[in-house]
Parts: structure tokens; C-alpha cells; sequence
């Protein structure tokens, strides 16, 4: 009994950890408060304010190359993870470990790293860094959490249907259209949102492949806010809460779908 009361406290004081910030900003994006932690009422205004254009343009403008750059990444990312994880789930166990290993680099290396690396990288190649080179090291990064999304699909799918479809007459796209696909779609989406979020989250490879043409992200937005003093733009708490709750509700649809797909027999 004493152990389960210590595991509950214990499960509810790490998700207050977790979430008390994010419950404080949704909070305070209801008030016109400058300054975080000082309540002056009940208000929409920075909501109102956040999209009313004039001062707060070059948010907006974060926000959409943010957006754009995460849907171009997820997308590209998803389609390459999804084909290498099918090559490397046919190839024999120990060079599928060795490829499994090499992918594990990515992830297990600090953004900061693969951030200089990339930078040296576009500056070798001569490649002029701005929104191309950003979408090519957000996909580069987002690539191996793909795979690791769709390998274990193709583990708990059973080859033989596969191998029947062909012995049926299909040809190895055809099979791979309609078997295949179908089996890995939810990891497919599962690393698609991932990728997404990861690609809205970065900061350290962003910022050394974004170059000085004007290019802003979000992320890159708040730090150069952070660096003025005086507080963050007050506007970036709405942002924040639409975008928490963005996530969230994608995340409860995705999990509702996952479930009754389960429950199917």
C-alpha cells in the first residue's frame, strides 16, 4: 500500500514537473499582462493581437517558415525512412545490425555537432545557406526517427503475405502498394509527427544553417527576443498555447484511430 501511494506521488509531482510550465503560459496568454506572472485580468487581446499584423509581422512570418519548413521536412523524411526501413528490414541480420547502428548515430550525436558538421558541409559545397539548407538538415535529422517509427511495423507484419501476393500475380510494387503500405501506415504516421515536432523544436541546427539572408524560425525568433532584454514579446505566449494544443489534439486523434485499429479483429 506504501508503495503504491510513493508511486502515485511520485508519477503526479513528475507530471506537474512537466506540464505546471506549459499550464502557466496557456494561463497567462488570457491576460494583457506584459510581464509573465503579473495577472491584470480576464483578456483575448494578445490573442487578437498576435494576428492583427503591424508590430508582430516578423512572428508571423516565423511561425509560417516554421510551419513550412516542418511539413516540407516531416513529408520528405517520412517517404526516405519509410523506404530505408523497408530495405533495411530485407537485408540479413548482421549487416540490417550494422545499418541499424549507423542509423542510431543521428540520434544519439548532439544537435550541435550536426549542426557544425552541416554547416561545413554547405560551406565546402558552396551552397548558399537560407531556407533551402535549413529544409535539407531538418530532413537529414529527421530521417533516422522515421525509421525507427517504421521498423517495428514491418517486424510485427507477417512476410508470407507478402510472399503470397506475389505468388498471386502481383507485381513488387503492386504488393508493396497494397500490402506493405497498409502495414506500416501508423508507424509512417507515427514518425511523420515526430518529425514535425522535432523540425518546430530545433534550434542548434537551425541556427547554423540558416545563414544571414533575414531567414527567421521560431526558435531563432525567441532566442534574438531573449537576447533584447526586457522580457519575451508577450504575444509568443498565445502562440505557444495554440501551437500545445495543436499537437495535443493530433496526438488524442491519432491515438483514438491506433486504438480502434487495434480492436479490429
Amino acid at each position: 500500500m506504501v508503495k503504491k501511494i510513493l508511486a502515485q506521488t511520485y508519477l503526479w509531482m513528475l507530471l506537474l514537473l512537466l506540464y505546471s510550465p506549459i499550464l502557466i503560459i496557456i494561463i497567462f496568454s488570457f491576460t494583457e499582462a506584459k510581464v509573465l506572472g503579473n495577472w491584470t485580468g480576464f483578456s483575448l487581446k494578445l490573442y487578437s493581437s498576435l494576428f492583427s499584423g503591424g508590430t508582430h509581422h516578423s512572428l508571423i512570418n516565423a511561425l509560417l517558415n516554421t510551419v513550412s519548413i516542418a511539413l516540407i521536412a516531416a513529408t520528405v523524411s517520412t517517404i526516405l525512412g519509410s523506404i530505408t526501413a523497408i530495405g533495411i528490414f530485407n537485408l540479413r541480420n548482421r549487416s540490417r545490425k550494422a545499418i541499424n547502428f549507423v542509423n542510431s548515430i543521428p540520434i544519439l550525436n548532439g544537435d550541435i555537432i550536426t549542426g557544425i558538421s552541416l554547416f561545413l558541409l554547405f560551406v565546402s559545397l558552396g551552397i548558399s545557406q537560407g531556407y533551402t539548407t535549413v529544409v535539407l538538415a531538418h530532413i537529414t535529422f529527421c530521417t533516422p526517427y522515421v525509421v525507427l517509427s517504421v521498423l517495428p511495423r514491418l517486424k510485427q507484419m507477417n512476410p508470407n503475405i507478402y510472399e503470397a501476393a506475389l505468388d498471386l500475380g502481383a507485381t513488387p510494387f503492386q504488393a508493396l502498394r497494397k500490402i506493405i503500405l497498409p502495414e506500416i501506415r501508423p508507424g509512417m504516421i507515427s514518425g511523420f509527427i515526430l518529425a514535425v515536432t522535432l523540425s518546430i523544436d530545433d534550434f542548434a541546427v537551425t541556427i547554423f544553417t540558416i545563414g544571414n539572408e533575414g531567414l527567421e524560425t521560431l526558435s531563432t525568433y525567441i532566442y534574438a527576443d531573449a537576447r533584447k532584454g526586457g522580457g519575451l514579446t508577450p504575444e509568443l505566449r498565445p502562440l505557444s498555447t495554440i501551437i500545445f494544443v495543436t499537437v495535443l489534439a493530433l496526438l488524442l486523434v491519432i491515438n483514438h484511430r491506433s486504438s480502434k485499429i487495434d480492436k479490429e479483429p
